[in-house]
């Protein structure tokens, strides 16, 4: 909480949430519970080095689900270079890849083990 007290009103910030979607945005307002309101706020979502933003514009976080907030510098580049911008579809196939990558690892785990 006392973070956001920090973070200017009008500037960029990014939410690290519960559910680890990250969603970055104007803030606009909060309160003491940490509910946050954000203005152009857009989730970014990665996958390895493919990433793509998807628009939500004025979007209300109730605080609860915040883990991290944090301001971004406006001068900085947000993105390390070798990252490669990709549509809503091109991501949503990469994360149904690694998905279903991870849940074969996770099988083959339990298989061994005899549960």
């Amino acid at each position: 909480m006392f973070l956001l007290n920090a973070i200017n009103l009008s500037g960029k910030v990014v939410l690290q949430l519960r559910d680890d979607r990250k969603l970055i945005g104007v803030l606009r307002s909060f309160d003491q519970f940490a509910n946050v309101v954000m203005e152009g706020a857009y989730e970014r979502i990665i996958v390895g080095d493919l990433y793509c933003d998807m628009q939500l514009g004025l979007y209300v976080v109730r605080g609860e689900n915040v883990v991290l907030t944090g301001e971004l510098d406006l001068e900085r580049e947000e993105l390390p270079q070798h990252m490669t911008r990709v549509s809503e579809a091109e991501i949503t196939r990469a994360q149904k890849a690694e998905r279903e990558v991870v849940q074969r690892s996770i099988r083959k785990k339990v298989g061994i083990s005899g549960f």
